[in-house]
Parts: C-alpha cells; sequence; structure tokens
C-alpha cells in the first residue's frame, strides 16, 4: 500500500499518441512529509503519518509545533495515516509523486461537493409525477410508511442534505506523472470541489495489468513548424537578393570599364 495528499485542481483532456482522447483530473502534489512512524512495538501496528500544505505557526498547538520539530519541518494543514505501508520510512522522509507509475491503477478519496438541502428527486434519483394540474403529486417523497407502525420506518428515502460525504472512486488510471511540476493526471473525474483535498492509494480491487498510454506532448507544434518555415523562406529570399545585387554591380562594372590605348593595340 503506498499513498499522498495532494489537491484536485480541475479536469482537462489530453491525446494518445493513436488517437485517442481521455478526460483526465489534475491533482497537485507537493512532496508530503513523514510525521510519524508507528510499529507493532509501539503501537500494535504500522502505519505511517504524512503530512501537507504548510500551516501558520500561531494557528498550531504545541503538540502540533513538537511532532513538526521531530520531523525538522513546519506545523502541516492536512495529516493523514496509511496503515500496511511496503517501504521503510523515517521521520521527516519526504514522498512525492513519483512513487506512482504512468499506467498504475489507484483508488482516490475525496470529499464530495455540497449541495444544501434538496429533495428526493436530486438527492435519491427518485422518477417524478406526473405533470398535469389534476395529478396533485409532483415531486413528492411518496408514501411514508404503512398503517400498522403508524410511523416512518427507518431508511426511507426523504429529502434533507446532500454532499459533504466521503466518497471513494476505485480503479482509475494514471495517465502522466509529472515530477518537475509536482503533479499527477488521471483519468476520469474525482470527488470534490476545485482545490479541495484528496488521497491517492493503491487500488485495493484491481486486477489489471498496468498499460501506460503514450500521450502527445506539445512542445513543437505545427504553428512552431510553420514559423519556421516562413523564416527560413525569408531569409531564402533575402540571400537570393543579395546574390542578385552582387551580380549587377560586377557587370555595371564591366560595362563602364574604358579601354586604354595599350589595351586596344
Amino acid at each position: 500500500m503506498k499513498g499522498i495528499l495532494g489537491r484536485k485542481i480541475g479536469m482537462t483532456q489530453v491525446f494518445t499518441k493513436d488517437g485517442k482522447l481521455i478526460p483526465v483530473t489534475v491533482v497537485s502534489c507537493e512532496p508530503n512529509v513523514v510525521m510519524q512512524v508507528k510499529t507493532v512495538d509501539t503501537d500494535g501496528y504500522n502505519a505511517i503519518q504524512l503530512g501537507v500544505f504548510e500551516k501558520k505557526q500561531n494557528k498550531a498547538n504545541k503538540a502540533e509545533v513538537g511532532r513538526a520539530q521531530k520531523a525538522n519541518t513546519t506545523p502541516k494543514r492536512f495529516l493523514k495515516e496509511i496503515k500496511g505501508v511496503e517501504a521503510a520510512y523515517n521521520v521527516g522522509d519526504k514522498i512525492g509523486v513519483d512513487i506512482f507509475e504512468v499506467g498504475e491503477v489507484v483508488d482516490v478519496t475525496g470529499t464530495s461537493k455540497g449541495k444544501g438541502t434538496q429533495g428526493v428527486i436530486k438527492r435519491h434519483n427518485q422518477s417524478r409525477g406526473p405533470m398535469g394540474h389534476g395529478s396533485h403529486y409532483h415531486r413528492g417523497p411518496g408514501s411514508l410508511g404503512t398503517m400498522l407502525p403508524k410511523r416512518v420506518l427507518k431508511g426511507k428515502n426523504l429529502p434533507g442534505h446532500m454532499g459533504v460525504e466521503t466518497v471513494t472512486i476505485q480503479n482509475l488510471e494514471i495517465i502522466e506523472v509529472n515530477t518537475a511540476d509536482n503533479y499527477i493526471l488521471i483519468s476520469g473525474n474525482i470527488p470534490g470541489a476545485k482545490n479541495s483535498l484528496v488521497y491517492i492509494k493503491t487500488a485495493v480491487k484491481n486486477s489489471r495489468k498496468a498499460l501506460p498510454k503514450e500521450i502527445l506532448t506539445y512542445e513543437e507544434t505545427v504553428v512552431d513548424e510553420v514559423v519556421e518555415s516562413v523564416e527560413e523562406s525569408e531569409e531564402k529570399v533575402e540571400t537570393e537578393k543579395i546574390d542578385e545585387a552582387i551580380n549587377e554591380e560586377e557587370t555595371s562594372a564591366e560595362e563602364t570599364k574604358v579601354e586604354t590605348p595599350e589595351e586596344s593595340k
């Protein structure tokens, strides 16, 4: 098991070399700091605690400051414990995006967007009633129970607060890992609003083999090639004009040359 904390930046799309378009989510992952290491001898199980994104010193309590000093770092805003880590880490180590590889399958956990109070149609995907005026039932929750209990049974789908729940989307593929800019491109969508905290970990139900996809890079585009060709053609025209001017000067000099008497003899 391995994982990392990051921020959801937004969505975009990339093209593979075989012409397929893949919608991806951009996740910015600053280097995570190992704040604490738990072992079987001290805590009864093996785990590490990751911290990410700096927290103001005046907003941290003494315990947070002391733990950050042991890790030789600043207090962190978000902490996450990961159990069953395969590699061995020490307090103060940093974990970057390079722990994942292109083509690897992961699970992403985040907090869903808050929708406020919603009805049963949006919250539970129920169907509405007839919209005719004589129906008198359009977007209601339906029957609330039988006659004998004379109460609403537990588990009844009713209007209420929607969203702000911990959601995990499984078996998402990693399309690109950029160690220079510290971001990961994940196929599909992931839960949460922009700039929200997400947790990327190894997929627990995956049985697929890693199949890395080759995506197109935009370092050199068609526009750049056109600009270069235009510049080359302009330079060629200028050199041709210079050569023509030199040839004309030479011919005019030969024509205006006057023969001397010695040369006429």
